[in-house]
C-alpha cells in the first residue's frame, strides 16, 4: 500500500507547472534507472523540476540508507547516546557543551524533578507537578520532547499562564511517552524577525574521515511556518541551504513535496525574504559542533544549532539525519568530494 504522503506528493508533481516534459522526465528517470540500478521514485520529489539539471549529482535511496546505516560510519556506543535525548542531555552538560537546560523529566507516568519521583495518573496530578516545578524554578513555560523525537512529532509547549489548557490538550501523549522538560530558549531577535513561533535551527552535518580529521559537509536552516512550535521539514517546516563561507542564507526556502514542494523567497507568515540574510553567531556555531563532535565522534551525525543572543545553543543531535534535504538545499551532495569519500567509506 502507498504511503499517504506519497500520494499526496504525486498529485503535487502532476500540477506542478515547474516539471519538466514528460519524455524529459521519461528519459532522466530511465537513466538513472539503468546508471543507479534503483527504481528511482526520489526522482518525484525534487529531480523533476525544470531547474534541476544534474539529476546524477542527487542521492539515490540506496545510497542515503548506506550512509544512514553503515557500521563503518556509526558505532553503537555513540548511537545510544545520540537516540536518547536524555542521555543525549546529560552528556553534554557533563562535558560542557550548551544545550537548553534540563528541568525535569518522565518515564511514562512517573515524572522527577529535584530527585524525587512523583506518580501521575490524571490530569490534575499532572497539572500540580508543572505547578510544583513552575513556582520552584520561576520558569514561565518548558518544552517537552519525547526521548525518541522524530520529525518533531511528540513535542509541545505547558505554559505556567496557560498551565490547565496545555495540560489538557496534552496530557495522554506526556503520560504515554517518555519525555524531557527542557527551558525554553529565548531565539536571537534577528532571527525572530525571520519566525519568531518556534526556535527556528541550523542543520551541520559532520563527517570524521579516515585519519580522524573532523569535517563540516554542509548546512541549512530550517524554518517553523503559521504556529508551528517546531522547524521541522517533516511537520511542514521549510529548509533553505546557508553559504559556508559567508553564513548568509541562499536565496529560496524549499518545502517537502507532500505540503506542496513550494519555493519560498520570503517566509509565509512574515514576509521576511531569506536572500542574504546573515545568521549570527554563524562561525561560532560551526565552531561549537566540530567540537561537540570531538566529544562525540561518531563519523556522521547532524547537528541541530539555535542561536540565541548569547551565541549557538545544541538543541539535538540526530544519528540517522535525513539526508534528502541537505541534498537538495546543496544542489546534490555527489558534487561534493568529501561527501562522495564519505560514501565510499561507508562500505
Amino acid at each position: 500500500m502507498i504511503p499517504k504522503h506519497q500520494k499526496e506528493g504525486f498529485r503535487v508533481f502532476l500540477k506542478d507547472k515547474r516539471k519538466k516534459s514528460y519524455p524529459k522526465i521519461f528519459l532522466e528517470f530511465l537513466s538513472l534507472w539503468r546508471e543507479k540500478g534503483e527504481i528511482p521514485l526520489y526522482y518525484f520529489k525534487y529531480l523533476y523540476r525544470k531547474d534541476v539539471t544534474n539529476v546524477k549529482d542527487f542521492l539515490i535511496t540506496k545510497e542515503a540508507s548506506k550512509i544512514q546505516r553503515s557500521r563503518n560510519l556509526h558505532k553503537e556506543e555513540y548511537l545510544s547516546i545520540i537516540s536518547n535525548k536524555l542521555i543525549f542531555s546529560l552528556f553534554c552538560k557533563k562535558n560542557n557543551l550548551p544545550v537548553p537546560e534540563l528541568i525535569s523529566y518522565n518515564f511514562g507516568s512517573s515524572f522527577y524533578y529535584e530527585g524525587k519521583c512523583y506518580k501521575v495518573s490524571n490530569n490534575r496530578e499532572l497539572t500540580a507537578f508543572f505547578k510544583e516545578v513552575f513556582n520552584k524554578t520561576g520558569k514561565e513555560k518548558l518544552f517537552l520532547k519525547p526521548f525518541s523525537l522524530f520529525g518533531g512529532r511528540g513535542a509541545c509547549i505547558i505554559r505556567k499562564n496557560k498551565l490547565e489548557e496545555d495540560v489538557k490538550e496534552n496530557a495522554s501523549s506526556i503520560i504515554e511517552n517518555d519525555c524531557i522538560h527542557e527551558d525554553v530558549l529565548i531565539q536571537h531577535d534577528e532571527v525572530n524577525k525571520i519566525n519568531p513561533s518556534c526556535i527556528n535551527t541550523i542543520r551541520f552535518e559532520t563527517y570524521i574521515d579516515d585519519k580522524k580529521g573532523i569535517h563540516v559537509l554542509d548546512a541549512f536552516m530550517r524554518f517553523g511556518t503559521g504556529d508551528n512550535i517546531v522547524d521541522n521539514g517533516h511537520s511542514g517546516g521549510i529548509y533553505v541551504g546557508v553559504n559556508m563561507q559567508e553564513g548568509r542564507l541562499k536565496d529560496v526556502a524549499l518545502e517537502e513535496i507532500h505540503f506542496g514542494g513550494r519555493d519560498y523567497f520570503e517566509h509565509p507568515t512574515s514576509n521576511y525574504p531569506f536572500k542574504g540574510f546573515l545568521i549570527p553567531y554563524f562561525n561560532e556555531a560551526r565552531n561549537l559542533v566540530i567540537e561537540a563532535t570531538e566529544f562525540l565522534p561518531d563519523r556522521f551525525i547532524g547537528w541541530d544549532i539555535a542561536i540565541t543572543n548569547n551565541g549557538p545553543v545544541i538543541i539535538e543531535a540526530n544519528e540517522y539525519p535525513d539526508l534528502f534535504m541537505g541534498d537538495t538545499s546543496y544542489g546534490g551532495y555527489l558534487k561534493n568530494p568529501l561527501f562522495k569519500e564519505m560514501l565510499a567509506e561507508a562500505g
